[in-house]
């Protein structure tokens, strides 16, 4: 048995069964890993796949315990070559990194540029989207880290250490209606407005519509965008109210646009950094995660470093105190 079939084998399994795919992605041939794979399961005397004439149908019973601790015998592999890089190139290599819009656009410059001052020789690709589209990035094994807020279900394979809280304002044109009530805004005064807010999940499912629902009000969602500029752009244009992440109000909106703080009418979000179990964190990976979650000490990095559980991690920072995160519409402060 070769490594290089197992990993032929996780390259088929990860491209939907399908071989050709398989062979372009690792820049070989198709009829070469066919052969691979015919050799391993010979070897094995375990059918690893049902077939459909020259096609891969499905994954067997046996199959499918054969491909879990190929993962593991691969990802030990991977964590000796890191570590054997580690003590030759500590300052070297590439990070890759999927975050959603806001992340990517508002909290991220000020963490990448302090990362390449300390390590110049690292370079970075950054990857944005929603959080489905950061999740399949994830799947596919294409990144380093994943930053997100919430959805934690479509995240099951990462480890993820919360690093700061943030919260939503109402955006308005300057002299807006809701401008001149002289009170908190609540719940029914936004029904009455078309929303603009974030892509929804391809579920449908956002934290905002289940805040309408439970009390009994409809959210007239008119327009959705992934970009908190474009909600903005949208905003003046008069198509609807904007729903959107404090920070993202910048020092150049007051302009146009006035932000309305709706305390306590929408549940605060919390921002996480996640990587896979068993991941080895190498120094400047370390330090990423340390420059996005400044709580995090030492000591907590090794735990985190170790864990094997998600439910670990929870355990690890039960008791942190997150700092909030809301740009200009609110300085960074610790938690209540």
């Amino acid at each position: 048995m070769k490594l290089q079939q197992l990993k032929y084998l996780l390259a088929i399994v990860d491209n939907d069964l399908n071989i050709t795919a398989a062979a372009s992605r690792l820049y070989t041939s198709q009829p070469g890993v066919s052969k691979q794979l015919k050799l391993l399961e010979e070897e094995l005397g375990l059918q690893l796949f049902s077939r459909k004439g020259k096609s891969l149908a499905r994954v067997t019973h046996a199959g499918e315990q054969v491909i879990l601790r190929a993962r593991k015998v691969m990802s030990e592999v991977e964590q000796i070559r890191c570590l054997a890089s580690d003590f030759y190139q500590e300052q070297e290599g590439i990070l890759t990194i999927a975050a959603t819009n806001t992340q990517a656009r508002y909290i991220l410059p000020a963490i990448v540029r302090e990362l390449r001052q300390q390590y110049p020789k690292v370079s970075l690709n950054l990857h944005q989207g929603t959080s489905d589209q950061v999740a399949d990035m994830v799947t596919r094994n294409d990144i380093d880290f994943a930053i997100a807020t919430g959805s934690s279900d479509l995240f099951g394979d990462l480890l993820q250490i919360p690093g700061y809280h943030w919260d939503r304002i109402v955006l308005v044109p300057n002299g807006h209606e809701l401008t001149k009530i002289d009170r908190e805004l609540t719940l029914q005064d936004l029904a009455r407005h078309p929303l603009i807010s974030y892509v929804f999940s391809f579920d449908g499912e956002t934290a905002l519509k289940r805040t309408f629902a439970e009390h009994g009000l409809d959210a007239n969602v008119v327009f959705t965008a992934r970009d908190a500029d474009v909600i903005k752009t949208y905003v003046l244009m008069g198509l609807g109210i904007g729903i959107v992440a404090s920070m993202a109000y910048g020092p150049d909106d007051h302009k146009h646009l006035t932000p309305i703080k709706v305390n306590g009418l929408f549940p605060r979000s919390t921002a996480w950094i996640g990587f896979r179990r068993n991941t080895v964190l190498r120094c400047y990976m370390a330090d990423f995660i340390r420059l996005f979650a400044p709580h995090v000490d030492a000591e907590q990095m090794e735990k985190a470093a170790r864990a094997v559980s998600q439910h670990e991690l929870d355990q690890l920072f039960k008791n942190a105190r997150l700092p909030v995160r809301n740009g200009s519409c609110g300085s960074l402060s610790a938690a209540a």
